[in-house]
């Protein structure tokens, strides 16, 4: 153990740190906004790296620039990276505590420097100081709910190096620390490596978890209409198909209902596109509040959406057409355009039954709807 030189593996640390920091700028730049804490992880890193260049530099610089300086650096360089796990999972960061906090410690290790030098007791207030950051940043990952992963290996890896902190404090009080951590103990050779591949792979983990979330973005875009925020016909072609399917096999009602907004034209043509884009951006508004969490609502195309009821018979799916009916035809806000809508209602109602015949029966209800002077509910 005593032929690895602990001041290679900080420079090591801070190669592979700036490294990770520049892959993270670079998503930075490249992944949509939304994607949050990509530019702290990357700031995170390059503290880091400053500190270990700071750390390895002992004898060539003055102490304050090879102790305080790095000690700060990396404790805030861990600070940053659980803060930019907080904004990635939308959990806000509260950086000034913090900064006191770190500060607070490294004004002490100065005392422990220069006033009344003592090495282990600055080691224990560092590793203390890591110990605390890394199980809360394993703590924050653990609670967000799917463990993929790219979160298992994070929640891995700040659950080991947070091992790793308490070893290293209790080996303090053990076995001799030398005088800085440049000393070729076995312990402090054991947690360098350690820190260094730890960073590593928590960098990893954060690419893989911002993959995982551009993934999950792009399938939610694919899957919505980019102005209402329904859902595609494409996706509700595909619904159908599968809810038409389940409840066949088990038995199951499933109700379909096609509406259409009545004189849609007439709104473009009198108040300008944007309003007529407001009114169905309300619309799709009025009818979420009066589904339930398992129904869908898709748009077909202009002014025409779809509602698929899984397991609902013909008699509710007729109560809910009838509640938006009466929202649209009704609106609670009267400073909006109000504009009513025509529905055609039905079920299915035979294992034969395909997607086609159910749309095609719907469709043709919501022509007789219209024909009947529009603000209608008709069985198809």
């Amino acid at each position: 153990m005593d032929t690895i030189d602990p001041r290679t593996t900080l420079v090591l640390i801070s190669t592979m740190s700036g490294l990770m920091a520049l892959v993270l700028y670079a998503l930075k730049r490249s992944y949509p906004p939304s994607i949050r804490g990509l530019g702290q992880w990357s700031k995170a890193l390059l503290f880091v790296v400053v500190g270990g260049a700071f750390a390895a530099s002992r004898g060539k610089l003055p102490e304050l620039f090879t102790t305080a300086v790095p000690n700060f650096l990396l404790c805030w360089g861990v600070y940053r990276l659980y803060s930019g796990s907080q904004s990635f999972f939308g959990v806000r960061p509260r950086p000034r505590p913090w900064l006191a906090f770190i500060g607070g410690v490294v004004l002490v290790t100065m005392w422990f420097t220069w006033g009344s030098p003592n090495y282990p007791m600055r080691l224990r207030m560092v590793t203390v100081v890591f110990g605390i950051l890394f199980g809360l940043h394993a703590w924050l990952i653990y609670r967000q709910g799917t463990l993929t992963f790219a979160r298992m290996l994070a929640i891995g890896t700040l659950a080991f190096i947070t091992l790793i902190q308490v070893a290293r404090l209790i080996t303090t009080f053990v076995f001799p620390m030398g005088s800085d951590v440049l000393d070729p103990t076995p312990q402090h050779i054991i947690f360098i490596v350690s820190f260094s591949f730890s960073i590593l792979l928590l960098s990893i983990s954060t690419v893989l978890m911002a993959g995982d979330s551009l993934r999950v973005e792009l399938e939610y875009l694919a899957t919505r209409d980019s102005l209402t925020n329904a859902l595609t016909r494409r996706y509700i072609d595909e619904a159908c198909d599968h809810e038409l399917a389940r409840s066949q096999r088990n038995e199951k009602p499933l109700a379909l209902l096609m509406m259409d907004l009545d004189h849609f034209k007439r709104v473009n043509d009198t108040y300008g596109h944007q309003a007529g884009d407001a009114v169905l951006v309300d619309f799709v508004k009025t009818v979420r509040a009066l589904l339930r969490s398992k129904d869908l609502l898709g748009r077909f195309g202009g002014e025409e959406f779809v509602v698929l009821l899984p397991e609902t018979p013909l008699d509710d799916a007729l109560v809910v057409a009838e509640r938006i009916r009466a929202a649209c035809a009704n609106p609670p806000d009267s400073t909006k355009i109000a504009c009513t809508v025509s529905i055609g209602v039905t079920a299915n109602a035979a294992s034969s039954d395909t997607v086609d015949t159910l749309m095609a029966r719907a469709d043709a209800a919501l022509y007789r709807a219209k024909s009947k002077g529009r603000n209608q509910v008709v069985i198809g």
